[in-house]
């Protein structure tokens, strides 16, 4: 507790103010300084972003050069991992802290999120920050108007302000016909949706008002209006996520507004669309921190960047086209690093050093015990994250280290995935023949390539104790 305070005093003294909020001392017995507010935070994560997908990170087709800039001046993580390897399962994880193992959901299916749940939003709500959102929501799906006030609702969950998708299926069409601002559906001009049978409602014949340029419109309104109020803004953009249905409606599930510098490419419609929405989450990322130096908030937010899964291969897309998983097996839906590790990028001027990289393996449930301490506030007991300040912060030496992360599904070839600090396990749904765990050592093998579990069976059986001894596995 003490650790975490000075930790927390320590970002406070980099941040020089007026007046002061909090007052402490180092375990020296110094002052630490005074304050004006609290850190705001941002945390953008983006659908289906592949660990190969940036320059950054290894990516020599497509151009990131915002995002290659981000990491230039930030931290880039490179064994960071995704709560889940799906969309809803890892949405749930981030906002609560708590891996799967936690929270039971280990798939798609459909969820509400309850009151007995402990919001990340609600948290620092109730510390005063001024809490928004925007993107795909997917924790209270909404399909009826009518039902719109629903105990699944994000307005019920921390946040004072929501736009974008409730329903997690509609999201999959970046030209939708409506989003919601908060309890209020929103009309975008011009588009109207397919007749085709094969739509199933989410996909659209007209398309003028792209999803993706209203959400972020609400994002930076939202900045702007709470330039006096320390904020917490989740940023969900639907992209590069492909609209599953519109590959079967058009052969092509990239939608975007525009291929640009991308169109006379030789390539295939759908990667030139994949490229293009890439390239418009660079754009869109260079903007926000722009706006955040105009307005005088950079040295006052830590932005994070990163994905919500691994690259998918779909909406007649190829995740392997552009090498999105880079040296990592497998994508989205697999236990394999390229299902779950994804690029991660942490920004803030003058706190964060710049040209700095971790190994640190954390993820996505990390967040929320990080911007806990962050913004001074207690973490529930019930948690399963380890706040990633001190590694913000440089101080590696104070910083706690998960004995194992872990991930359980219900989709896919691959059941369940841990990781033990250079150590990997993968159990394979149906082994058939085959051995039904994989054992991977990650520091010679990133790969995966070479399944050790026969060769060391005494390691694989202490790991799989620890697994035993917490009840994530039988």
């Amino acid at each position: 507790m003490l650790a975490s305070l000075v930790r927390t005093l320590t970002v406070l003294s980099f941040m020089v103010g007026l007046a002061t909020v909090w007052s402490g001392t180092h375990a020296s017995g110094q002052a630490t300084g005074t304050v004006k507010r609290q850190p705001n935070i941002i945390y953008i994560m983006v659908d289906d972003l592949g660990y190969g997908d940036l320059g950054c990170f290894g990516q020599k087709q497509i151009a990131t050069p915002h995002l290659d800039q981000m990491a230039k001046d930030g931290m880039r993580f490179t064994d960071y991992y995704a709560g889940h390897t799906v969309c809803r399962p890892s949405r749930l994880t981030l906002w609560t802290g708590q891996h799967v193992g936690s929270t039971g959901l280990i798939g798609n299916r459909q969820f509400a999120i309850s009151s007995d749940h402990t919001t990340v939003a609600g948290l620092l709500k109730d510390a005063g920050y001024k809490t928004g959102g925007v993107g795909k929501w997917s924790l209270g799906t909404v399909n009826d108007p009518k039902k719109i006030d629903n105990p699944g609702h994000p307005n019920k969950h921390g946040f004072d302000y929501w736009f974008g998708f409730m329903n997690q299926g509609l999201a999959h069409n970046h030209f939708p016909p409506y989003l919601w601002e908060n309890m209020t559906q929103v009309t975008l001009q011009g588009n109207v949706l397919s007749d085709h049978p094969g739509a199933r409602g989410r996909v659209s014949k007209e398309r003028v008002t792209f999803a993706h340029d209203a959400m972020t419109d609400a994002a930076f309104r939202f900045v702007e209006q709470n330039v006096a109020n320390p904020f917490l803004l989740h940023i969900h953009w639907t992209i590069p996520h492909a609209n599953n249905e519109g590959s079967r409606v058009y052969q092509n599930g990239m939608e975007v507004k525009e291929l640009g510098e991308y169109a006379n490419r030789d390539w295939p419609e759908p990667e030139k669309g994949f490229a293009a929405m890439v390239a418009k989450m660079d754009q869109d990322v260079g903007r926000l921190l722009e706006l955040l130096r105009e307005l005088k908030l950079d040295k006052d937010t830590l932005v994070i960047f990163t994905s919500d899964n691994g690259p998918h291969n779909e909406g007649n897309h190829k995740q392997d086209f552009f090498k999105s998983a880079g040296p990592l097996r497998g994508y989205k839906r697999s236990m394999h690093e390229g299902g779950i590790r994804v690029p991660m990028i942490a920004w803030w001027p003058g706190v964060v050093a710049a040209g700095t990289e971790s190994d640190l393996p954390s993820a996505g449930y990390d967040f929320l015990p990080t911007a806990c301490e962050i913004a001074a506030v207690e973490s529930p007991k019930d948690i399963d994250g380890i706040s990633y300040l001190p590694t913000l912060l440089g101080q590696n030496d104070q910083q706690e280290m998960h004995p194992y992360l872990f991930w359980a599904s219900s989709e896919g070839a691959t059941s369940i995935g841990a990781r033990f600090g250079d150590w990997k396990l993968v159990k394979f749904r149906h082994p058939g023949k085959g051995p039904a765990w994989g054992l991977y050592h990650l520091k010679t093998d990133i790969g995966e390539a070479q399944n050790l579990a026969a060769d060391q069976p005494q390691r694989l059986e202490g790991l799989l104790t620890q697994l035993r001894r917490d009840g994530l596995i039988e």
